[in-house]
């Protein structure tokens, strides 16, 4: 028997009463197990008779392991009773254990929130036609020749804005060299900023060989307190200079850097993908629009587990993207004087967007009843099996055997309900805002999609290994 009634901030307190007969069965489970563990004076360890363990230890002695048998199970079963779904594991008090009486105990419970939908077809959008121009496959072409560029020995010549000077330094705080001051065979990109201003420029003009006195103020939030703010000067002595040589947009730059046999041929492929680009996040741009104005119309509760744990995922990829540049979390925090609960706080207010984006769509998944049929589930594991490599029965019979099966059910539904938005929406065409396409970033997913694919990916992937 099961009763529940609503709490404040999206919890529920729930009280089960599960039969005497079933405790008692779950006593003797615990018996059993229990008895193998105890040693009585007089009896052979394992022999000892349940009413001697009780009557010696007390029949609490049953208790503990009785109830890892009997809760879950109760637990489970009371919420094929009621209609909500938990969003977290429950805070459990027992309030009746006793031989020959039910057991009863109370689960105190977050649940998602209910979301009162608002308008969420016909939504007034504006969409970006895409549009590339000449300068953007310029730009390409330009950053993809900085990538490619050769490092030519200056031989007798002195340091230019550009140049990479290698050099030996020691810095002098009040006449005396200062910790952490001093290198040998430093190389420097003259004008890239990475040292204190004013210090890359004062080396410009200086020769092979030549010693230079370079006079500097480090900054006043300097993290080390004891330079902080303070004029230094350091003695630098050129030891070699480098400049930077681009290579030619011609048909040996093609060749170089891609398939192609001409650069006229390569230009046209540049062209094409930054088209395809553009209109891949011009997509993605209107499809979060529609989302974000459906959310504004709904009244939906963001409960802050569902928060925190946007936030872990949102710390975890951050992690992962720093580990490609070399980095941990933990270094990143150091260097930017920072901890993981700033960064988690700098990006609250887009969780909490996200939680209650996920929940409206949720809804509307479920109103609009979007399900993944039997074929589009077969095509989701053959693109699957295209992106791993592997034949799309293993992917489906790992997902299949996990019981995460519903992962991918989830996230086909989810495509679904966001491809029925962006088709009932009215959307007005305009011109981009130039300043604001980047074509050469990555593209985000759909909101819920791009959650689920990243869990959908770290599990194939985990399966691999």
């Amino acid at each position: 028997m099961t009763k529940w009634e609503k709490l404040d901030n999206n919890k529920v307190s729930m009280e089960v009463e599960v039969e005497a007969e079933k405790l008692e069965e779950a006593l003797g489970q615990a018996y059993r197990k229990v008895v193998g563990k105890i040693h009585v004076p007089g009896f052979r360890k394992g022999k000892v008779p349940r009413r001697v363990l009780e009557a010696r230890f007390g029949p609490e002695i049953l208790y503990e392991e009785a109830l890892e048998v009997l809760v879950p199970e109760a637990y489970q079963k009371a919420l094929e009773e009621v209609d909500f779904e938990p969003i977290d594991q429950p805070e459990l008090s027992i309030k009746q254990i006793e031989q020959g009486k039910p057991l009863i105990f109370e689960a105190t419970i977050d649940v998602k929130p209910e979301v009162e939908l608002g308008q969420y077809t016909g939504i007034e959008v504006d969409y970006e036609e895409p549009e590339v121009t000449e300068e953007q496959v310029e730009e390409y072409l330009s950053n993809l020749q900085e990538k490619h560029v050769r490092l030519v020995v200056v031989e007798d010549g002195e340091v230019e804005e550009g140049n990479i000077a290698m050099i030996d330094f020691v810095g002098y705080l009040e006449g005396e060299p200062f910790e952490g001051g001093k290198a040998e065979n430093y190389s420097l990109e003259i004008g890239s900023g990475t040292f204190i201003p004013g210090f890359e420029e004062q080396l410009i003009g200086a020769r092979l060989e030549e010693e230079k006195e370079i006079q500097v103020k480090f900054p006043e939030d300097y993290q080390k307190e004891d330079l902080a703010g303070k004029d230094v000067t350091f003695k630098v002595t050129v030891k070699g200079i480098k400049r930077k040589e681009k290579p030619d947009l011609n048909d040996d730059f093609a060749k170089e850097v891609s398939d192609f046999d001409t650069m006229e041929e390569f230009r046209q492929d540049v062209l094409n993908k930054l088209k395809e680009e553009a209109e891949k996040k011009a997509q993605t741009d209107l499809e979060e629009k529609v989302i974000e104005k459906v959310t504004e119309n709904s009244k939906v509760d963001a409960p802050e587990v569902l928060i925190e744990r946007e936030l872990d995922r949102v710390l975890s990829d951050f992690s992962q993207q720093l580990k490609m540049q070399g980095l941990t979390l933990e270094q990143y925090c150091q260097l930017t004087e920072n901890t993981e609960e700033d960064i988690k706080e700098d990006n609250r207010g887009e969780a909490e967007k996200r939680v209650k984006a996920n929940l409206v769509l949720e809804t509307i998944m479920k109103k609009e009843d979007f399900t993944a049929s039997p074929e589009e589930l077969e095509e989701k594991f053959k693109k699957m099996a295209q992106s791993y490599q592997q034949e799309p029965e293993n992917i489906k019979e790992y997902f299949e055997k996990s019981g995460q099966l519903d992962i991918i059910k989830k996230e086909i539904a989810f495509r679904k309900a966001v491809d029925f938005l962006v088709s009932e929406a009215k959307v007005n065409k305009v011109a981009p805002q130039k300043e604001e396409i980047d074509l050469l970033e990555g593209l985000s997913e759909p909101i819920e999609e791009k959650t689920q694919t990243a869990e959908t990916e770290a599990n194939v992937e985990s399966a691999e290994d």
